[in-house]
């Protein structure tokens, strides 16, 4: 039986935990050398294949894969680029046959989340319409937590628990200031449409009182009165106030809170920073004092506090993508399936890339408490299995010893192609 190679990319905003799916990948291919030969990674994600930058992960020594599983980022680059129709763009997959078939990759493995699906989706569709065949699997990832037919989206876990810690430790801060000073703190959480990474802050509130008070979702239409109303009754009946608001908070107009008016590679609008802005708001309003802060890239880097559900569940998901596709599975995605709350049971499921593809999932409305500044108990039922464990990288020096590859590009053997 001939073996073939796969290509392996990365896409969208990473997660402290997507190379430990590519390390999933990688090292499962190794296992099976009868189908697939070599696992070449795109540099910079679907542009890799497009610009025939292909890096053999065979020459990256066996410690370093192994270290994937604990370095956050995109080891091999991550892109924000989205796969046009094959009708308005038919040169682009023309291109990528190309590549696999002078490469001879007959495998496709692209690890990100909705609109990387969608790209998945249209590659798998190649063998149909351009007579190449190419077995696809999508491998999941958002921190957003947005993936439908999924239990949870690798790299959710680590961030809500990065979320939580946060603001736990925030609140404590500020209540120790009360008195005399701060009485507001406000923290920005990524989130464009799904307030999964919001909620997860409400994980660090429990008897003691400290954790958010007030949890801002894109699911609920933003009530300036309500809100407002909110944050005084909380600082005059415990001297302080915690915020956890998410990027995409909107009025009921449907404007962003902070929409800057730009928009980015995938056509969605570019948020300005939502967090000056409901700061803002208490200041002139209600004259406390308030600081804030954006979590930004910090929530989506920091490894340091990973989630050790999140990395084993992200690495089993790049494992069984593999094993899906030499089984003969085509255009399809592997999932987490629940299998049970206490204690957290999983399993391997699959979806079918076309039921997967620029579908977001957002919260339930009974996830959500009523007055819709909070989480409920079957919210927190549902997301405290995901933050469990620790699974810290290896420290030299008082520094996490993440790992950076070689990435030793293979020899380039077509013309060059532009993007556009």
């Amino acid at each position: 039986m001939t073996a073939y190679n796969a290509f392996y990319a990365q896409s969208g905003g990473v997660t402290p935990v997507i190379n430990a799916s590519a390390a999933g990948v990688i090292q499962t291919a190794v296992n099976h050398p009868d189908k697939i030969n070599k696992v070449y990674a795109g540099q910079d994600g679907i542009i890799g294949a497009l610009t025939e930058n292909l890096i053999d992960t065979s020459l990256e020594t066996a410690h370093d894969i192994e270290a994937l599983k604990y370095t956050p980022s995109g080891a091999f680059g991550s892109c924000r680029y989205k796969l046009k129709s094959i009708e308005e763009h038919r040169a682009q997959y023309e291109r990528l046959i190309e590549v696999f078939k002078t490469h001879n990759i007959r495998y496709f493995f692209y690890n990100g989340g909705g609109d990387s699906q969608d790209t998945s989706h249209k590659v798998s569709q190649i063998s149909q319409t351009m007579g190449y065949p190419i077995t696809c699997v999508g491998v999941p990832k958002t921190i957003d937590n947005d993936l439908p037919f999924t239990d949870c989206s690798p790299g959710f876990g680590s961030v809500a628990k990065y979320v939580a810690v946060s603001i736990l430790e925030a609140s404590m801060d500020v209540e120790s200031m009360s008195s005399s000073s701060t009485k507001v703190f406000v923290m920005e959480v990524m989130g464009r449409h799904a307030g999964w990474i919001a909620a997860a802050s409400g994980l660090a509130s429990d008897e003691r009182g400290l954790g958010p008070d007030i949890i801002l979702f894109p699911e609920i239409n933003f009530d300036q009165q309500a809100f407002l109303d909110k944050v005084n009754e909380t600082v005059e009946n415990k001297g302080f106030c915690s915020i956890v608001v998410s990027e995409g908070v909107k009025y009921a107009d449907g404007k962003f809170l902070a929409d800057s008016g730009v928009k980015d590679a995938f056509g969605h609008a570019q948020l300005g920073g939502v967090a000056p802005v409901v700061t803002n708001l208490i200041k002139e309003n209600l004259q406390f004092k308030c600081h804030w802060a954006v979590c930004d890239y910090l929530q989506r880097a920091a490894r340091h506090i990973g989630s050790k559900t999140d990395m084993e569940q992200a690495y089993a998901l790049g494992k069984a993508a593999v094993e899906f596709a030499v089984a003969g599975e085509n255009a399809i995605m592997p999932t987490i399936v629940r299998t049970q709350d206490s204690p957290y049971l999983w399993e391997i499921g699959k979806a079918n890339l076309a039921d997967v593809a620029n579908v977001e999932e957002k919260m339930p409305a009974d996830y959500i408490s009523d007055d819709g500044f909070f989480i409920t108990d079957k919210c927190r039922t549902y997301l405290s299995p995901l933050i469990q464990g620790e699974d810290y990288p290896p420290y030299q020096n008082g520094i996490p010893q993440y790992v950076r590859l070689q990435k030793n590009k293979i020899a380039k053997k077509l013309p060059p192609f532009t993007i556009d």
